[in-house]
């Protein structure tokens, strides 16, 4: 099978992989991108590095994760003039990623001119959400006039992960019922019904939802117009702290769930406030994904705090056993992709580590053929 290049620019970072069939050949990540004393200047250098530095014989193509596809794209597209213009239009929707993702589509363009590219939407999963899940009760011709809906993000994760999770339990995709926890630096919940999302906890933006490393996720709006007015801050300011200022590092100080669990331990009264905070959020969020789907097949755990976090994993599904909900301590300590729940439980508990890098390389061999 021909070789598949993967490139994921993310806000400061670039990810690659290189696929032979199923088959990694290669494989790397550079980090602190563009920051002052970091890594490399900028994306297009890093890229531009990256693509001279492999072996790229039998290359068919290159699939290019794009973090916001807005309403325009469902689906993986073959890159063209118009996709990059279609994408630099929705740069208001997500001003940190899809600038990056931009840069390294126009150095992979440039410097294979020949070989075809495939922009891979974090939002398009979420394109099968209904109106009324999508849609925010304000002014409806402000809300079309400015965009604002729920998109939902992580969404070749969640893809990825509901797709394994019945692999893993030997069911058809088709016929599962799943609630995937993408649980990392970023957290978002989904409620994946047959293979198609029908709720997800990140709206227009990545902001909503879940408790995040630096993120305050779900908030009551009346907090932005009062530290408006009592606290004189800007608009920038309050993205700011919404967005780098919160979640676990503005309750703690420390943005990583080992350093918070560390604290806790310890005996930390704030570390122990803001895992309740965290885990009662994502307890929430199960508990209203089941009441949407009415009938749950699986829980799945997965990215950095999913997979390896067996605290917050047992203390977010705590309490739910009236609702076939359970997990059992001696898996939860296990390493691997596994079930985690009781045998003969209602609900399966899975985790599964996520690799959206190789779904991003199947939805790229899917739109082209390869």
């Amino acid at each position: 099978m021909s070789r598949i290049l993967v490139l994921n620019c993310g806000s400061s970072s670039v990810k690659y992989r290189l696929y032979d069939g199923a088959e990694v050949r290669d494989k790397g990540t550079v980090e602190r991108v563009g920051e002052p004393g970091g890594g490399p200047a900028d994306h297009e250098t890093t890229v531009r590095q990256i693509i001279e530095g492999l072996d790229l014989a039998g290359l068919a193509g290159v699939g290019h994760r794009v973090v916001h596809g807005g309403r325009k794209f469902s689906e993986p597209v073959r890159i063209g003039d118009a996709v990059v213009a279609a994408i630099e239009d929705l740069v208001p929707l997500a001003p940190l990623h899809n600038p990056a993702n931009l840069a390294g589509i126009r150095v992979a363009r440039e410097a294979l001119p020949d070989t075809p590219q495939v922009a891979v939407f974090d939002t398009a999963f979420h394109h099968t959400l209904s109106e009324a899940a999508a849609t925010y009760a304000i002014d409806r011709e402000t809300a079309e006039r400015y965009g604002v809906r729920r998109y939902g993000f992580h969404g070749t994760s969640h893809a990825y992960v509901s797709r394994r999770t019945a692999e893993l339990l030997g069911r058809p995709y088709g016929e599962l019922n799943t609630i995937t926890l993408h649980l990392g630096n970023g957290a978002s919940a989904c409620a994946v019904e047959g293979g198609r999302s029908v709720a997800t906890s990140m709206g227009m933006s990545p902001l909503e939802g879940l408790v995040m490393g630096t993120r305050s996720g779900d908030i009551d709006p009346t907090i932005v117009f009062h530290l408006r007015r009592e606290a004189g801050m800007g608009v920038d300011d309050i993205d700011d702290l919404l967005n780098h200022r919160s979640g676990l590092l503005g309750l703690t100080g420390a943005n990583d769930m080992r350093e918070v669990l560390a604290r806790r331990d310890a005996g930390d009264p704030a570390a122990a406030l803001a895992f309740d905070v965290y885990r009662r959020r994502i307890t929430g969020y199960v508990g209203a994904y089941y009441a949407l789907l009415g009938r749950v097949d699986a829980v799945t755990f997965t990215a950095g705090v999913g997979e390896h976090a067996a605290p917050v994993r047992a203390a977010a599904l705590a309490g739910l056993d009236r609702l076939g909900i359970a997990v059992d301590p001696a898996r939860n300590a296990g390493s691997g992709d596994r079930v985690i729940s009781p045998d003969g439980a209602e609900v399966t508990v899975c985790v599964i580590a996520t690799d959206e890098e190789r779904e991003i390389a199947r939805q790229t061999r899917d739109v082209l053929g390869v």
